[in-house]
């Protein structure tokens, strides 16, 4: 099969961070590569020292294709500025030349462009959500749009408010007409499944396919971070103001002897720390938080391999990489049932399912396990085997084709057929 994925992003990976949705995708085409089809990954020109096509892989290739002004980015952070018409029509002249099967677009703004790109092509759109824009039950904060403010500075405040809101709605209107329009959606967890749903997505387009785990580079074997003979407990955040990590401390203050490692963000009792320190002094626990600072990949595996648990400092990653590779090292997971993290971790099988912002009920999941050596030795060789029969890469890789497959037309399907039956004939005679 010759597959098209559409990155919003550019194809080369940071070199620090734990999760990275460009090295998702690339793991993605990688493992579609290993299963024997051609891939092609077409991401934006995010340099102009990034070659304009290179080989990732066996089968995989990339090509980067202008799709705006190169650094800038869209007002939320998360993605690149792209110019879809741009990036589309760049799409389409390839599409024209060099037909794929199946073209399958990650996050919202490359999927604008595979489908306009594709236009008029008979050519297959499937479609993937780094996140939705809004909550699906549409509980976003009206009160904030609505409530007078007095002054100026309060009337400021009320306008940027209702400026991010009309962006949000327009965000989530764009996301549920491109769900609509799409061949198929591949959901990330059963929770996003649920809000496309209600978003009016017909279940019967919806396939759940998680983002996968490298269980080659994270496994219980390898290399382990120096220990000190505490209890360990490691929390990963992505960014600064991490959501949860005020609840990770507060257990940490009912959990005795045991010590707390902050990575990922900035190191010691800088600016960005000063509020969790000073929290962490309020509650005596100062002397048993290090915040780490950033952590290479390549020193992250035996960090995550050091820890005896796991908490998910940000209770609504909608990828669950951190927790995957948590998991895949041996390293039992905290989390609150959210996204893919609510999916993967077996509540007293695999870790542990609190409801967010509950401090208290987190410790006492912590000091139980903690007191029973037994069942964390359990623990582990359960997550373990989760992380590497539910989402190694080339498991998600099979099931991602074979929501291609359900969108391919018949005749592609049935020349795959009579192929694979001229072989086998070949083979028995």
């Amino acid at each position: 099969m010759r597959i098209a994925l559409v990155a919003s992003q550019s194809s080369s990976p940071r070199p620090r961070g734990a999760a990275d949705h460009s090295q998702r995708v690339t793991s993605l085409a990688e493992a579609l590569g290993r299963l024997g089809h051609q891939v092609t990954l077409y991401a934006p020109n995010g340099s102009p020292a990034q070659p304009a096509k290179a080989t990732l892989g066996p089968g995989v290739t990339v090509e980067h294709l202008p799709a705006g002004p190169a650094g800038s980015r869209r007002p939320s952070g998360d993605e690149p500025a792209l110019d879809i018409p741009v990036f589309s029509d760049h799409l389409a002249r390839r599409w024209r030349q060099n037909p794929p099967d199946v073209a399958h677009a990650h996050f919202w703004t490359s999927g604008l462009a595979a489908l306009a790109g594709a236009r008029g092509l008979n050519l297959p759109v499937v479609q993937t959500f780094q996140s939705l824009g809004a909550p699906a039950d549409g509980s976003h904060r009206k009160a904030d749009v609505s409530r007078p403010a007095r002054g100026s500075r309060r009337a400021s405040d009320a306008a940027g408010r209702r400026q991010d809101t009309g962006h949000q709605l327009a965000q989530v209107r764009l996301q549920v007409c491109l769900a609509r329009n799409a061949n198929a959606v591949l959901a990330t967890s059963s929770e996003q499944m649920t809000k496309l749903t209600r978003l009016g997505v017909p279940r019967a387009s919806i396939r759940v396919v998680p983002w996968g785990v490298d269980t080659g580079r994270f496994a219980p074997e390898g290399p382990v971070a120096k220990r000190n003979g505490r209890p360990r407990l490691l929390a990963v955040r992505q960014s600064a103001d991490e959501p949860g990590l005020e609840t990770v401390i507060r257990a940490l203050a009912e959990v005795p002897d045991a010590e707390l490692l902050v990575a990922g963000g900035p190191s010691g009792s800088g600016p960005a720390n000063q509020n969790l320190a000073g929290l962490a002094r309020d509650l005596g626990v100062a002397d048993r938080i290090t915040f780490t600072g950033d952590v290479s990949r390549t020193h992250l595996p035996a960090l995550l391999r050091s820890a005896d648990v796991l908490l998910s400092g940000e209770w609504e990653d909608p990828s669950g990489t951190v927790a995957l590779q948590a998991m895949a090292c041996g390293t039992p997971v905290a989390a609150s049932a959210a996204g893919v993290v609510g999916d993967a971790v077996i509540d007293g099988t695999t870790g542990f399912l609190v409801p967010p912002g509950q401090p208290s009920a987190l410790a006492h999941r912590i000091r139980h396990l903690f007191a029973s050596p037994m069942q964390l030795e359990a623990f582990s060789i359960a997550a373990v085997d989760r992380a590497r029969s539910r989402y190694s890469w080339d498991r998600i890789g099979r099931e991602t084709v074979q929501a291609y497959e359900r969108c391919l037309p018949h005749q592609f399907l049935a020349t795959d057929e009579t192929e694979a039956e001229d072989a086998d004939s070949s083979l028995e005679g």
